[in-house]
């Protein structure tokens, strides 16, 4: 028999990730190399896992994911995003839930450019009066 993966696109800023869900024992492999090798900090695998732990669905599911871009944070927060959403391909019972929790919103921050006549986005040369 076939083993079944859902497909989602999970976004932050610039990171974008790429991930499959599918019946496991809870592995987690980004980038071809294990959650616990590829984020270093214990707040970043927290808010990757975030989406199954609502849910309790920790053991249920491996996942497997490719992440471009960014920042370790923003990569941890789309990877979320796309969990998420293939929670919901699968079971669109699990989108009021998670809906609820704030992790199928598409977090549409990013950075503002930098702007001409000005050394950043917002901050003025220093103005001389005299």
């Amino acid at each position: 028999m076939a083993e079944t993966r859902i497909y989602a696109t999970g976004k932050r800023k610039r990171a974008i990730a790429r991930v499959w869900i599918g019946p496991g024992a809870g592995q987690v492999t980004i980038n071809e190399r294990k959650a616990d090798e590829y984020f270093l900090r214990s707040s970043t695998r927290m808010v990757m896992r975030q989406a199954l732990e609502v849910l309790e669905l920790n053991d249920k599911y491996d996942v497997w994911a490719t992440v471009s871009g960014g920042g370790h944070s923003a990569q941890a927060e789309a990877l979320r995003h796309g969990i998420a959403k293939a929670l919901t391909e699968e079971d669109p019972q699990r989108r009021p839930t998670l809906k609820r929790a704030g992790y199928l919103t598409r977090d549409a921050r990013k950075k503002e450019r930098k702007k001409y006549g000005q050394p950043g986005a917002r901050k003025r040369f220093q103005y001389s009066k005299r």
